[in-house]
């Protein structure tokens, strides 16, 4: 072969490459669910066939709510406060949505949908809901504030329809709302296939306020279980007929009071306790062992999507992705006669540590924060000393940058 053939082939084989990388790229699809008000323990009892085979193929772990139970970044074990969790990857400290009222969320912290919009304006983004406000309010469509994001496709609000779903006080209404939300759901994706979706079913947090721990909440959570059978059919069915490569993550938003499973909203281990079913490749070690929480679903969707997060909300976003090489987990901070000491997990032996500092909270206005470079150590150590005498303040905010993922801690003088 002369030297012009062998470029020539060499040439058509990068683009074939090129092609091909774009190809699988483009069809790469994300759905994201979130079932009210179950906890870890209601679903590991009770027969859950469906999502057992969508764990089969990914992985099931206990999961996590409620921030740093008695930190900086406690969090209302609330259904909203747990939605802009997972749709920002931080806690209430910083989306600040505290209540179902969603008054002031910090639209600074970008939702999923914005990061994704922004980076792929081509792509197609769907809402499949049984409350019109996770559209409006949390994800905030239409806004000034959210770049006046618009989603392609949303079915929602018929909580709001009394005429076809007049409301009983058993509260069948809702069940039969989420029922119209997944049929919706599988119809849309099954001709349309968006890009990124969320399915959002109320009925069984209802069950569970109704009658706590009953025969009523678990019949609920069966019927959730057959509704996410139906979902990964149509997922099932777009892979098989269209070559598509489709993660699902299935999550809850709070779980239940101990004493009776009536209520929630607190702090204790129960109403804390949730779980994370998903169909995702190369689950990591922190997914399977570490208690993950629901602000890491978020990141997870984004490396699977390839969205490239910028550097700035990157070093806010508390989650790390529950797929491919972690470096570092579980961040944590301390001071004390003006030195910092910042600790971390190691998953990775090799490798350095960067630890970034600021006393500025500039970012949370929708400005910038002036990090410094402090010390770099090895990953391996597990332990940074900084001495803060010199930039003395009763606030740090601290990331811990490795090769492959960030993490970020405050520290928050108490008065």
């Amino acid at each position: 072969m002369n030297l012009q053939k062998k470029k020539f082939w060499l040439l058509l084989a990068a683009a074939f490459s090129c092609f091909h990388g774009l190809y699988a790229q483009q069809n790469k699809k994300a759905v994201f669910v979130i079932v009210d008000g179950i906890s870890s323990d209601v679903i590991e009892k009770l027969n859950t066939p469906h999502l057992d085979a969508i764990a089969k193929v990914g992985g099931y772990t206990k999961a996590h709510v409620g921030g740093e139970k008695g930190g900086y970044s406690e969090t209302p074990t609330i259904s909203a406060v747990g939605y802009n969790s997972l749709l920002t990857g931080t806690w209430v400290n910083k989306h600040n949505v505290w209540d179902n009222d969603i008054a002031a969320p910090n639209y600074n912290y970008h939702t999923i949908f914005r990061f994704f919009e922004s980076q792929y304006p081509g792509k197609k983004t769907a809402v499949f809901s049984s409350w019109e406000d996770n559209r409006t309010k949390l994800i905030g469509e239409n806004l000034p504030a959210t770049g006046n994001i618009k989603l392609d496709h949303h079915f929602d609000g018929l909580e709001l329809d009394t005429i076809n779903y007049p409301h009983d006080k058993g509260r069948d209404f809702m069940h039969r709302i989420d029922e119209a939300v997944v049929n919706n759901a599988v119809d849309h994706i099954k001709k349309e296939a968006p890009d990124l979706s969320w399915v959002y079913l109320e009925y069984t947090d209802d069950m569970g306020h109704m009658y706590g721990d009953s025969e009523q909440f678990y019949k609920a959570v069966a019927m959730m279980d057959d509704q996410m059978g139906r979902l990964w059919q149509a997922i099932q069915y777009r892979e098989k007929n269209f070559k598509e490569d489709w993660v699902i993550y299935i999550t809850t938003d709070h779980g239940r009071m101990a004493n009776n499973g009536k209520g929630h909203g607190g702090q204790s281990d129960r109403e804390r306790s949730t779980w994370i079913v998903t169909n995702a490749k190369g689950l990591n070690t922190y997914f399977k062992t570490g208690n993950p929480g629901i602000v890491d679903i978020m990141p997870s969707i984004a490396q699977f999507l390839n969205i490239s997060i910028p550097r700035e909300q990157l070093m806010e976003i508390d989650g790390v992705p529950l797929t491919g090489k972690l470096y570092a987990t579980t961040a944590n901070m301390s001071l004390l006669n003006n030195k910092l000491r910042v600790t971390w997990k190691a998953v990775e032996k090799k490798g350095k540590a960067k630890i970034w500092l600021s006393t500025t909270n500039h970012f949370k206005e929708g400005g910038k924060d002036q990090y410094t470079l402090q010390t770099t150590v090895p990953l391996a150590t597990e332990e940074a000393i900084i001495d803060v005498s010199k930039l003395p303040s009763s606030f740090y905010k601290v990331v811990i940058e490795t090769p492959g993922n960030m993490l970020n801690r405050w520290v928050v003088e108490r008065k």
